[in-house]
């Protein structure tokens, strides 16, 4: 049974690559070996120390210069570089190997990188003892001129990369100058800004101080108007228009259960101390229709409060909540009533009293008729006693002792009427 072809003429590539091909190396730009092909234990040895795979550091004495001359010529053309008879140490003895170095441009995966191959130098056999005994001048001078050429070849590449250095340095150079005027521009662009930035700056450091002034001031008048809402010792709750508390003064803790962390809370959640029931309701009433509330309501510890409910309105005559003050109005509350119970003891006792006058102008009646009676008689005395002459001296003396009785009789009625005057001024 016979092998497909395509085995066959791989197995032949590889023997004729083994046993006929020189040895050669695939580098990198950089000398780092990336393939080996054949036997290259002659021309390469690994460096002592730390593995190093650089072609530079493997390469044996008398081939470390002239492989790096045709490597750095080898990548600044695209045909190859053949430097021959080259002399290398191998084991004591001396090895001429001809050194060709090529830059590889395709495929595109490889290109940028160098093959480099070493291929042996057969000597020459001598074919009679003449050629034995040639001078060795003639094989010096051989050497000589392969070394001169070899020399020329390396200065004019390295004339060819001065040049090409001298070309990247005036380029370099331009492109620096540009750099140079472009840093320049911005530069003056970064002072121009540099110097925006420091009037904004104090702009900023204006303003900075204006809001400063401003938040001292809002600071100021909070203060203000916390020691003014202490001060009157008004009880004042702030709520938004969900009915959440939003506010209120250390005075309004005695009639709810208010700490600083239930702001925003409603306050029907917070534990009340007045008999007030109606109050939710009262509230969404006034942000209804937008007209005060105003009652007096009792507490649960027999205390009395003013309680209004007005709209809060905002500088801009928005409506955004209520505000709920309670005055205290106990001790006005506990007069009216005692007022209340007085007024009713001065109405029984004026009741009394004009009871008692009534008694005393029907006293004084019944003396006036009284006296309308005296006098009746003392007209009637004065009449018999002119008319009995006779009975003068009796009469003068009945009519003294008449006249005592009735001057003691209008003493006293004086006396009854400056008494019934004096108890009517008292009541």
């Amino acid at each position: 049974m016979t092998k497909p072809t395509t085995n066959l003429q791989t197995q032949a590539d590889k023997i004729l690559l083994q046993n006929f091909s020189p040895a050669a190396v695939m580098v990198t730009s950089k000398g780092n070996i990336l393939y080996i092909s054949g036997r290259t234990g002659k021309y390469l040895e690994p460096a002592a120390g730390k593995a190093n795979w650089n072609l530079y550091a493997m390469a044996r004495e008398g081939l470390r210069h002239e492989l790096g001359a045709a490597m750095q010529q080898a990548q600044s053309q695209t045909d190859p570089v053949h430097v021959p008879n080259v002399t290398i140490d191998y084991n004591g003895d001396k090895q001429t190997i001809n050194l060709t170095v090529m830059l590889i441009t395709t495929p595109e995966a490889l290109s940028g990188s160098l093959m480099v191959v070493f291929t042996d130098v057969q000597a020459l056999p001598s074919t009679s003892k003449n050629q034995d005994e040639l001078p060795a001048i003639g094989a010096n001078q051989k050497a000589m001129q392969a070394e001169i050429q070899r020399a020329y070849s390396q200065i004019e590449s390295l004339r060819a990369e001065m040049q090409a250095s001298q070309e990247e340095l005036k380029s370099s150079n331009e492109e620096l100058q540009s750099t140079n005027e472009e840093l320049q521009s911005s530069n003056e662009e970064l002072t121009t800004s540099k110097e925006e930035m420091q009037s904004l700056n104090e702009e900023l450091r204006s303003v900075n101080s204006e809001l400063l002034t401003k938040v001292y001031d809002l600071l100021t008048v909070n203060n203000d108007m916390e020691n003014l809402l202490n001060s009157t010792e008004i009880a004042t709750v702030f709520l938004d228009s969900n009915l959440c508390v939003r506010r209120f003064t250390d005075h309004a803790t005695d009639l709810f259960k208010l700490i600083p962390s239930d702001l925003g809370r409603l306050l029907s959640n917070v534990a009340c101390n007045l008999v007030y029931e109606a109050l939710q309701k009262d509230a969404k009433e006034v942000l209804k229709t937008l007209k005060f509330i105003e009652k007096q309501v009792p507490t649960k510890d027999a205390r009395w409060f003013k309680v209004r409910i007005m709209p809060y309105r905002t500088h801009d005559n928005m409506i955004d909540g209520v505000v709920i003050t309670f005055l205290d109005i106990t001790e006005r509350e506990l007069t009216n009533i005692a007022l209340r119970e007085a007024l009713t003891l001065l109405q029984s006792d004026y009741s009394d009293q004009t009871f008692k006058l009534n008694k005393a102008n029907n006293l004084e009646s019944l003396l006036n008729k009284a006296q309308s009676v005296l006098e009746q008689r003392f007209k009637d005395q004065t009449l018999e006693l002119n008319a009995a002459n006779n009975l003068k001296t009796i009469q003068t003396k009945a009519h003294e002792v008449l006249k005592r009785r009735l001057k003691d009789q209008a003493v006293e009625l004086v006396q009854v009427k400056e008494d019934l005057k004096s108890e009517q001024g008292t009541k």
